[in-house]
């Protein structure tokens, strides 16, 4: 099964582009909603995030992940690959 993984950004959003990076590299297909100064997008993404407003607000499976540092973190603990399905690049 793989993992259904969902990114906010910010076009301009240096923390956005390390995420969807990091996510490139190991090969991970995401779906990408930019929200650039768009204020209704962005209340249904803190919403969805328990109130976060910044940006990158990253989702797996429906689960919030957090940011841009909660995905690095989940990484260095080899955790996201569980969470993405166990299968590494």
């Amino acid at each position: 099964m793989t993992a259904k993984v969902e990114i906010y950004t910010w076009s301009t959003c240096p923390f956005c582009n390390r995420a969807k990076n990091l996510l490139l590299n190991k090969g991970v297909d995401f779906i990408e909603y930019n929200i650039d100064g768009d204020e209704v997008a962005r209340n249904e993404m803190a919403q969805r995030a328990n109130g976060k407003r910044s940006l990158p607000q990253i989702f797996i499976n429906d689960h919030h992940i957090g940011g841009c540092d909660n995905l690095y973190t989940l990484d260095s603990t080899g955790q996201l690959d569980t969470l993405l399905g166990g299968s590494k690049v």
